[in-house]
């Protein structure tokens, strides 16, 4: 069974998985100077929105967490970790770099330590940082296992900028020994390449190339005469000639050789475009380009990565059934991937957002798909174990609201990190530009009633919305019931049909549905879209944790 976590990567790799059992393990850990790693969806307007969860708000600054994240390295036992990170922090400072590479410091301890002596490990990342990311890879997993520095140009060009323009992200690939497994890939070869190089085509349009049939070294065993279909005999290359009679006269009964127009010309073999694998990818990867807005496959996310590009890593470093670690999986490229090419998998993120995103997107995709969620609610019961824990502790209840907001696809609101929330715990947009707005209340205590009902269609009012959701634990009374339906219902402008103005919807149906719980306009545009469905995904084995 393949397995998703909520929370901090470092403790479900400390607590969650064994040594050795991760064949590859692909990371793109999000730092500070990109915002955009933060953000995880845009407002109607395409810009940030200012309401986003900020998962790495406080992680990656200078504080007790980094601090100790040092402390854990220099005690690790690894002596080249922790004299490097020590060299960094005399050069660095107690800067926010310095926090994010203590925090990466002992987070690559771990990784190194699931890893198998087989397996493989690619860091993903930008120009900011990958200079000291490679020094810390050097520390935890020696020099010697260092094996690429892969370039992927993931943009064009950029026309405005005022120095070279920035195009590429690197790809550090690591192996835990000289035992790796590496399966060679190919990628595709240019069209002038291709007219210029198979300028021949038989009748049926296959292209080809002709390839000498004499041999490079001396053969006294090949050289012979060859009377081929056409009636005429050919002498041999002077060296004599590459294959055996037999296998000639296979190749001439396939119609693979051509015969010269001259009679003393040279026989040539026939090597057809079509059965080529294409050149061995090199280091620099330029054939696989940056999703773009109208791509079928992007979801919403901005910092998505394409499948093919998971796709040639997996292929090149792991074999069905292996098991992928994605630590930082964001919107779940790496776990498609590895479903969609038969791996085993592990995904962990630290946000509610990003787990229920990688939910969706693999039920979407993947008809039947198996996994098992770890620490989040998996049922009502679970629900009210959070909620009760948030009664105590704030913390929790912001949690247990995120997790809500997951359940029905809802952008969150403010959740207390930019002040009051007025009324609006989440939001879910839709029509062609987003322009149509649900407003999301979340309740999580035993007392709801009428009242709230109220304050909600308030707050759409006040806001301008068309809708209202009620998200409740607790089941709503009859008066709650027909406060909502006295709201009305919302007739889209110019379209047949209508749905409830407010709406209310408990934690239950929001398990059972998820986003179908809630009942919007034809019309709507999910926050993130719907993942394409997979025609041909793998059986997944066992997962050995």
């Amino acid at each position: 069974m393949n397995h998703l976590y909520y929370g901090d990567n470092l403790s479900v790799l400390r607590d969650s998985i064994r040594d050795e059992t991760v064949d590859l393990i692909y990371l793109d850990p999000p730092f500070n100077s990109n915002a955009s790693y933060n953000v995880l969806f845009k407002g109607p307007s395409g810009s940030d929105s200012a309401a986003q969860i900020e998962a790495f708000d406080d992680t990656w600054h200078w504080n007790d967490s980094a601090e100790a994240a040092f402390g854990d390295v220099v005690r690790s036992g690894n002596a080249a970790a922790a004299t490097m990170l020590r060299a960094m922090r005399s050069f660095l400072g107690d800067n926010d770099m310095m926090a994010y590479l203590a925090m990466m410091a002992v987070r690559l301890l771990e990784l190194h330590r699931v890893l198998k002596p087989t397996g493989s490990l690619y860091l993903h990342c930008d120009p900011t940082a990958s200079h000291y990311l490679k020094i810390l890879l050097d520390a935890v997993f020696g020099a010697k296992s260092y094996t690429n520095e892969i370039i992927w140009k993931r943009y064009g060009s950029h026309g405005n900028s005022k120095v070279f323009g920035r195009v590429h992200d690197v790809i550090f690939f690591y192996t835990k020994s000289d035992r790796f497994l590496f399966n060679t890939q190919y990628g595709t070869y240019d069209d002038s390449y291709v007219e210029e190089r198979f300028r021949f085509k038989d009748s049926d349009g296959r292209r080809w190339a002709e390839q000498n049939l004499g041999n490079p070294a001396v053969r006294p065993n090949l050289q012979y005469a060859f009377k081929a279909k056409n009636g005429i005999v050919y002498e041999c290359p002077g060296n004599g000639w590459k294959y055996t009679r037999e296998r000639m006269q296979e190749l001439d009964n396939q119609n693979r050789l051509h015969y010269p127009a001259k009679k003393d010309g040279r026989l040539r073999l026939k090597s057809y475009f079509d059965e080529l694998q294409g050149p061995p990818a090199q280091d620099v990867w330029t054939d696989i380009g940056l999703l773009g807005g109208t791509s079928p496959e992007r979801l919403g996310y901005p910092t998505q990565k394409p499948v093919a590009l998971l796709e040639r890593i997996l292929n090149a470093s792991s074999n069905p059934g292996d098991v992928v670690l994605d630590p930082f999986c964001g919107c779940g490229t790496t776990v498609h991937a590895a479903q969609k090419l038969g791996r085993d998998w592990i995904g962990i993120d630290v946000t509610h957002l990003a787990v229920g995103l990688i939910e969706k997107r693999l039920r979407d995709a993947f008809e039947g798909v198996q996994f098992i969620t770890h620490g989040v609610p998996q049922d009502l019961e679970g629900a009210r174990n959070l909620a009760a824990r948030g009664r105590d502790d704030k913390n929790y209840y912001f949690e247990f609201e995120k997790w809500a907001l997951s359940l029905i696809n809802a952008q969150p609101g403010n959740l207390s990190k930019k002040g009051a929330d007025k009324g609006i715990d989440g939001n879910l947009f839709f029509g062609a530009r987003h322009e149509g707005r649900a407003i999301v209340s979340v309740k999580a205590g035993d007392n709801v009633g009428v009242a709230m009902i109220r304050d909600l269609r308030g707050v759409i009012e006040r806001e301008g919305a068309q809708i209202g959701v009620f998200l409740t634990l607790t089941e709503p009374s009859r008066p709650m019931i027909t406060e909502a339906a006295g709201a009305g219902q919302y007739e889209v402008p110019g379209l047949a049909g209508s749905v409830p103005r407010i709406q209310i919807v408990t934690i239950e149906q929001a398990l059972a549905l998820r986003d179908r719980a809630v009942k919007l306009p034809a019309l709507r545009q999910d926050s993130f879209k719907r993942a394409a469905r997979e025609v041909d995904s793998k059986a997944q084995g066992a997962l050995d944790l």
